[in-house]
């Protein structure tokens, strides 16, 4: 992924707005079915939550979930998470993994399956995918389909409940090779609602800011690089799967609210 950008320079491209074409494509790939519906899903987490037994969390993806560089020494979005889950929910004895490696598609999640998920035995997998898969020249939007159903139809095998993420929009203007990622957006969105999978469209939420703030504003304060989410941007994709999964607390730090200082 792309890096060595000067903040001058950054700053400056930020000023791009996102331009998100309609884009229409034909569905021929089987879905997965006899999976859950997503209340279904979103129960057995709340029955996660509920129970003493300490539950395993993973999260998986590229560079973006692996939270590398970009977020300058703030959390990443699967470490606000563990910060949520194991101390504003009191569940210190959870784990939370993460196996996400920067420069991954689809494919090397799929090869990797056993050691990246499987081995783990989790409840729950946190995918974000096709920020990579879409600067490739040779994956197109079907193939990535069907390579995504496949890998949820592996998680389903081994009976985890999945959870889909929208990649952040990028400035496309500066990363001229992803200039498909809406097209690839569009595909997780049609899975996930095909298949009845929890859905954390990250993308959609940054298109509503933009409209709000301008993707100016959007793009200088929660992006690092044109591609990579900040410590900042990474809050929000936090605070969205937060929302989604019914554990969001307006009062909990991690999710906005005031912090506790001691004396100095």
């Amino acid at each position: 992924m792309l890096r060595n950008y000067s903040r001058r320079k950054f700053i400056s491209m930020s000023t791009v707005l996102l331009s998100v074409p309609t884009l229409t494509w034909s569905v021929t790939t089987k879905s997965v079915r006899n999976t859950p519906l997503i209340g279904s899903d979103l129960e057995k987490i709340q029955n996660l939550l509920q129970q003493k037994k300490a539950v395993k969390w993973l999260f998986t993806g590229d560079s973006i979930t692996a939270g590398v560089e970009h977020t300058h020494g703030y959390r990443s979005y699967p470490e606000i998470f563990g910060e949520h889950i194991r101390w504003e929910l009191k569940r210190p004895r959870d784990v939370v993994i993460n196996t996400a490696i920067s420069g991954n598609i689809a494919q090397n999640i799929i090869e990797d399956f056993e050691w990246r998920i499987g081995q783990f035995t989790p409840s729950m997998v946190s995918l974000m995918i096709g920020t990579n898969d879409c600067a490739r020249k040779e994956i197109s939007s079907e193939l990535f389909k069907r390579k995504l159903i496949d890998l949820i139809s592996r998680i389903r095998k081994i009976d985890v409940i999945p959870i889909l993420h929208t990649p952040n929009p990028i400035i496309t203007s500066y990363a001229p090779e992803r200039e498909r990622l809406p097209e690839f957006v569009k595909v997780i969105q049609k899975v996930a609602l095909d298949n009845e999978i929890i859905l954390v469209d990250n993308f959609q939420w940054w298109q509503e800011k933009m409209k709000q703030d301008s993707a100016t504003e959007v793009f200088r304060n929660w992006l690092n690089d044109p591609l990579h989410p900040n410590g900042l941007g990474h809050m929000q994709i936090a605070r969205l799967l937060f929302k989604k999964i019914s554990i969001f607390n307006s009062a909990d730090p991690t999710c906005g609210g005031k912090y506790y200082e001691g004396r100095h």
